[in-house]
């Protein structure tokens, strides 16, 4: 199944859950429904009422007559992996890490599949950075590696914009927080594919254009740090609730670490697709 959020016009600004079909959303609000999908996977047996009303469900809108949210909206955590593919790390010219580097963005900086990033007036790097999102779905606290993709909902495609002259050495120490977390930094979408339409996350094609121009061209399986491990380890420092979202990594192709150097400016378009799961296409203003 593939979940989505969406507003049925600018004159209806409620959110509404779908199933996305085609090019068909299938209104589960109808159903009674109602709140975010994070709300509603918090919710006791909040699953199962959305599968209920999926099954019950007869209302559908053509995609072309809606406007696409992003699939998740306010998680608890958006937590990002740093460094997790293999031909990165070459191009950064770094060894590959043993443990995972974990950084976070915070839940402010989403946005819809199509919405437009706002490129930052204190940086000149605004860089692109096309990720598989883990969108995790039941409570989990210390999950054995054997157990982890039980606690898995599905995935989105995710751009974890990096304004780079804001994550170097000589600004804060090189902290990460600041150059990751400004507005609009974190587009998803277009929908969650539930992880049964995805047998094997770990060998799917995942592409950035800029222009139409090729950027980014890689496979999962580049991963330094499997899902499974990534789940694990994190639930054993804190608890990851339904909902939260997992930032992957990003393949080599970064604007930054470019010869010569490349970045975003206004007036570009994004686009970011993972085989698959979907195709999201930002404009930055």
């Amino acid at each position: 199944m593939r979940f989505v959020q969406f507003l049925l016009n600018k004159a209806v600004t409620s959110l509404r859950l779908g199933i996305l079909k085609n090019d068909v959303i299938i209104d589960c609000t109808q159903e009674g429904l109602s709140g975010s999908l994070v709300d509603l996977l918090n919710q006791e047996n909040g699953f199962e009422s959305l599968m209920s009303a999926a099954s019950k469900a007869t209302t559908s809108y053509p995609l072309a007559d809606v406007k696409l949210l992003a699939p998740v909206s306010k998680p608890d955590k958006v937590l990002c992996v740093g460094m997790n593919y293999k031909e990165h790390c070459d191009e950064l010219k770094i060894p590959r890490r043993i443990q995972p580097i974990i950084f976070s963005k915070f839940a402010s900086t989403i946005i819809g599949p199509f919405d437009n990033i706002v490129r930052p007036t204190c940086s000149e790097a605004l860089d692109w950075e096309v990720e598989l999102v883990v969108v995790i779905g039941k409570k989990a606290k210390q999950v054995q590696l054997e157990n982890a993709f039980d606690y898995v909902l599905g995935y989105m495609v995710g751009q974890d914009l990096t304004a780079r002259d804001l994550v170097t050495p000589d600004f804060n120490g090189g902290q990460y927080l600041l150059g990751k977390t400004m507005d609009t930094f974190c587009p998803v979408g277009p929908c969650i594919v539930t992880k049964d339409e995805i047998p094997d996350p770990h060998n799917l094609k995942l592409k950035t254009w800029v222009n139409g121009v090729l950027k980014q061209d890689g496979t999962t399986s580049q991963m330094v740090h499997k899902i499974d491990k990534l789940i694990a380890h994190l639930s054993n420092y804190m608890i990851l609730y339904p909902g939260d979202i997992i930032m992957t990594g990003t393949p080599s192709g970064v604007g930054f670490f470019r010869t010569p150097r490349e970045a975003l400016k206004a007036g570009d378009l994004v686009e970011s697709e993972i085989e698959n799961v979907g195709k999201l296409s930002n404009r930055v203003i």
